[in-house]
């Protein structure tokens, strides 16, 4: 054989062996091992993806029970909305679940910074007024499983409507804003719709107050 022509196979068999090592690396998959594309990169779970990651989360946040309700039919704006609870996934009423005294409801989003602020200065409002008012978390993106990491880092275990289609924001009217706060009276009627962000509780107390004055 001459010398171009082994030449010639040895570059042949050099070419063969490379593409089975690119083609094992690939994983047969036409993508690199990372789960996003790129080599060594696993993509982060998705804790909305699936129930079992929502049962985990749901764990870690160990949120308070959504509020059952007085029997009554609730704030008339409010009936016949339903979202879910995200303590345990289930659906609620949500009129019927605020009727019968005066309610704090506070609209966030995980990804917001503001309202990362205002969430525990709410769960401590709440645990200074004790039982002469309910708050209520209303979170506003469809990512369930986020929000409740969020309260879990955060530390906050109000009870929370997990609303990513944002109509309990709609049937109230509420301005594209988060934080917002809404205060219901006791008869369900809205006293005060707050488009801004807390720091701390007596900032809350005072809005609250002044709102249930009016």
């Amino acid at each position: 054989m001459r010398g171009s022509a082994r030449w010639t196979l040895v570059c042949a068999a050099l070419a063969a062996l490379l593409v089975v090592a690119f083609a094992t690396q690939l994983g047969g998959t036409g993508k690199p091992a990372g789960g996003d594309g790129r080599p060594g990169v696993q993509s982060a779970p998705d804790a909305h993806g699936t129930e079992q990651a929502l049962a985990d989360v749901r764990r870690r946040a160990d949120l308070a029970p959504c509020p059952a309700g007085s029997g009554g039919p609730g704030p008339a704006a409010l009936r016949d909305v339903t979202v879910q609870c995200a303590a345990d996934g289930v659906p609620v009423d949500v009129g019927r679940a605020l009727a019968g005294g005066p309610v704090v409801l506070n609209l966030w989003a995980y990804w917001c910074g503001p309202c990362a602020v205002e969430l525990p200065a709410m769960a401590e409002y709440q645990r200074r007024a004790g039982a002469a008012v309910t708050v209520v978390t209303v979170h506003q993106d469809p990512n369930a499983g986020a929000g409740l990491q969020r309260l879990a880092e955060l530390g906050v275990r109000l009870p929370t409507f997990q609303d990513g289609d944002r109509r309990i924001a709609a049937a109230l009217h509420v301005p594209n804003v988060m934080p917002a706060t809404v205060v219901l009276r006791a008869d369900g009627t809205v006293a005060a719709i707050l488009p801004r962000a807390f720091t701390d509780a007596d900032e809350i107390a005072a809005a609250v107050g002044e709102a249930q004055r009016r």
